[in-house]
């Protein structure tokens, strides 16, 4: 059974940084590319980063430079470093398999998330 569990959200001041964890199980996490994606109110779920097997990444536009993503195979854990935290970063951030082709999330099923709130 596929799980993924995301931890480290919080309430941060624009400028800040936070680091969330995804630990994930029911799949052989060193063959699988894993990404971040969020979401806000009203708005379809993006993908923000994306880490290959073989540790290649990539970003959105919005969060080049800001973001890092790396993951821990011995773990089964993927993070999301976030430093230069702005507003806009706002959102519940959830972690999934990537379809390396498609960029779509490979599983239907979804954490719980963590809320990530950039406030002063």
């Amino acid at each position: 059974q596929v799980q993924f569990v995301e931890s480290g959200g919080g309430l941060v001041q624009p400028g800040g940084s936070l680091r969330l964890s995804c630990v994930a199980s029911g799949i052989i996490f060193r063959f699988v590319d894993m990404g971040w994606y969020r979401q806000v109110p009203g708005k379809e779920r993006e993908l923000v980063a994306s880490i290959t097997s073989g540790r290649s990444t990539n970003y959105t536009d919005s969060v080049k430079g800001r973001f890092t993503i790396s993951r821990d195979n011995a773990k089964n854990t993927v993070y999301l470093q976030m430093n230069s935290l702005k507003p806009e970063d706002t959102a519940v951030y959830y972690c999934n398999a990537v379809h390396r082709v498609t960029m779509r999330p490979l599983y239907d099923y979804w954490g719980q998330g963590t809320q990530v709130t950039v406030s002063s």
